[in-house]
């Protein structure tokens, strides 16, 4: 996706970045990250244990997962 660059001067383009917090600025910039959204398709895709994939992501990418209640299919 190209960005359309004739705005990109324009402050009201930029006003709803004012009220995100750092979490959700962090998260603005790293899902336009090719090298992330790779790591994430990889994650989701289902292959196998989740959980190295998991720690190198979290590693990588410097996330914290917090706990999440079981899955009740299991």
């Amino acid at each position: 996706m190209t960005p359309d660059a004739s705005t990109w001067r324009s402050s009201a383009e930029y006003e709803h970045l004012d009220a995100l917090t750092s979490s959700d600025l962090a998260w603005e910039w790293l899902r336009r990250n090719d090298a992330y959204d790779a790591d994430f398709e990889a994650s989701v895709a289902g292959h196998g244990d989740p959980e190295p994939l998991t720690e190198r992501i979290r590693q990588r990418w410097g996330l914290r997962f917090p706990g999440r209640p079981p899955d009740p299919a299991s």
